[in-house]
């Protein structure tokens, strides 16, 4: 049996990663969720008036911005500017777990007293704000594991058993969401920012 990362552990790190985000590295984006449903396309696929989002939902982040770049081609100069946004996957995940439900979470955009989550999945066409800029989701992973376990695959048999460490799905667990992001011109969404 697995000796450290159970269910004690795993709420010390929450916490711990929750104040460190919250209150000391402190960094805000505003989420948009691509809403397929009520975007309307033409036979091709395309986005007839403009892609549709769902409220935004403002987040906490770790970011790490790439080196700007202007590339030059036949059709003139161009701009390009990757980054990546770290979420907390416990910050995204819906605010009925038990884990989240003792949280508070929320802001001026999408209050949500006494609740802890946003009930985000991030996917590629999503939209991150980040201090006056735009950048759309590429490639969204899910590959950090707390003690580099993670408790969707114990490895059981058949019968549901893992023989060399029983109970090993009651331990580890999903820490973060990585977004690779590249920067979108303004007037490319259709997003209006009326207040904030």
């Amino acid at each position: 049996m697995a000796l450290y990362g159970g269910a004690r552990d795993m709420s010390m790190f929450r916490k711990v990663n929750r104040e460190l985000m919250g209150n000391i590295i402190s960094q805000e984006v505003i989420y948009y969720k691509y809403n397929v449903t009520t975007t309307k396309t033409n036979m091709y696929g395309e986005s007839v008036e403009g892609r549709n989002f769902a409220d935004p939902v403002m987040l906490f982040a770790l970011i790490e911005l790439g080196s700007p770049e202007s590339p030059t081609s036949d059709l003139g100069v161009d701009f390009t500017w990757p980054i990546t946004f770290r979420f907390l996957k416990d910050d995204l995940l819906s605010p009925t777990l038990d884990y989240n439900a003792s949280m508070s979470f929320g802001s001026n955009l999408n209050p949500l007293p006494g609740t802890y989550g946003a009930n985000i999945q991030p996917a590629v066409g999503d939209v991150i704000q980040y201090q006056n800029g735009y950048w759309e989701v590429d490639n969204t992973y899910d590959t950090q594991y707390f003690t580099g376990k993670n408790p969707e695959f114990p490895y059981t048999d058949a019968d549901g058993n893992n023989p060399l460490n029983p109970g090993l799905d009651q331990f580890g667990y999903s820490v973060e969401v990585r977004c690779d992001c590249h920067y979108v011109p303004s007037d490319r969404l259709n997003i209006i920012k009326s207040r904030m």
